[in-house]
């Protein structure tokens, strides 16, 4: 019997959607962290890989990114601000760890799978895989090597951060989200402004735009202590599958063949960089005195978006893992293209 698949692009969305569902409900039912993202992930790579036509439209994934920073804004409250003298200490701590994580998972791939140095060294570099791929493309490094490390890094921080993060914080009681309620005439004023935000955070190419603007006036409104932004669950939950349905659709730009070979080499390189991080974590976890799934979190060479939503998700501080993980990737924008100037030489 063969199998058919929606041949146009609604079609293949709704499916994914349907396949991500599935996995969320799966991974819920078993009472696993964060459920409703990692299930949905899981699933969907799955399924990607074994040849299902997945796809995620771009509109999509930005409307679903300002949702997100609204809904995680609602866990900045007024305390925050309070424990802003905390950050410098582990911001410069989170420079030392950057440089150490790249150059662990450098080591790996280069001396140890024998990659090229340019693969080797795009394929360490943790995070802003897009705009790696932008660098990389110029320097004629292998590609598919490189994206298959970034993707790997992230499908695994998503499916293992939650259980080390709740090894380490205790349990999560409804997967952490503190829902409080608003006011319709709150929704109905905060909303337009988030969106606002978004769009010109986008403008200025602020990194994770879209995500970024809502979740910082999200945030402003709910640490000021005056006015309360908080969407329905209902709204919520259905936007973590849909990021988990976005990462496992990324699996789509590579065969299974690429990426059983590259996946030793891959995972030895993450072990190297997220032992490299959980260092870096311990560390600012006892100078600062934060959570260590917190500083993990932070740390954790994975996406913005990504690691955020997880610190919300995982009743952590999404403000200070956002902080960090903004603060890494702007400076990797500002400093990738001089760096790698002086590490592979002029082109």
């Amino acid at each position: 019997m063969t199998l058919t698949f929606p041949e146009n692009t609604a079609g293949r969305f709704v499916m994914t959607l349907l396949i991500a569902g599935v996995g969320a409900a799966v991974f819920q039912l078993l009472k696993l962290p964060a459920a409703w993202l990692s299930g949905a992930m899981v699933f969907v790579a799955m399924s990607t890989l074994a040849g299902v036509p997945t796809v995620f439209p771009n509109r999509i994934r930005d409307a679903m990114f300002v949702v997100i920073g609204v809904s995680m804004g609602a866990g900045v409250r007024p305390d925050v601000i309070e424990r802003v003298g905390e950050w410098p200490v582990s911001m410069i701590l989170l420079i030392v760890v950057v440089v150490s994580v790249t150059l662990a998972g450098y080591a790996v791939l280069h001396f140890g799978a024998k990659w090229s140095r340019e693969t080797a060294y795009f394929g360490a570099i943790p995070g802003a895989l897009s705009y790696v791929i932008a660098l990389a493309t110029d320097r004629g490094a292998d590609l598919p090597r490189i994206a298959s490390s970034q993707s790997l890094r992230l499908f695994v921080l998503v499916a293992i951060l939650p259980f080390a993060v709740v090894s380490t914080s205790g349990s999560l009681e409804e997967e952490g989200i503190r829902f409080v309620s608003s006011s319709l005439f709150e929704i109905a004023i905060g909303l337009p402004l988030c969106l606002a935000a978004s769009l010109a955070a986008v403008r200025f190419k602020v990194p994770g735009g879209w995500m970024t603007g809502s979740f910082f006036m999200s945030a402003g409104l709910n640490a000021s202590g005056l006015w309360t932004l908080a969407l329905p669950q209902m709204v919520v939950l259905p936007c973590f599958v849909m990021m988990g349905a976005m990462i496992g659709s990324r699996f789509g730009e590579m065969t299974f063949r690429q990426f059983v070979s590259v996946l030793g080499a891959s995972m030895a390189a993450f072990c190297a960089a997220f032992l490299t991080s959980m260092i870096g974590a311990l560390l600012a976890s006892s100078l600062v005195g934060i959570p260590f799934g917190q500083a993990l979190l932070a740390y954790a060479p994975g996406g913005l978006e990504v690691m955020t939503m997880l610190a919300f998700m995982l009743d952590l501080d999404p403000a200070f893992v956002a902080a960090h993980q903004i603060a890494r990737f702007t400076g990797m924008v500002l400093l990738l293209p001089l760096i790698t100037g002086l590490v592979l030489g002029r082109r």
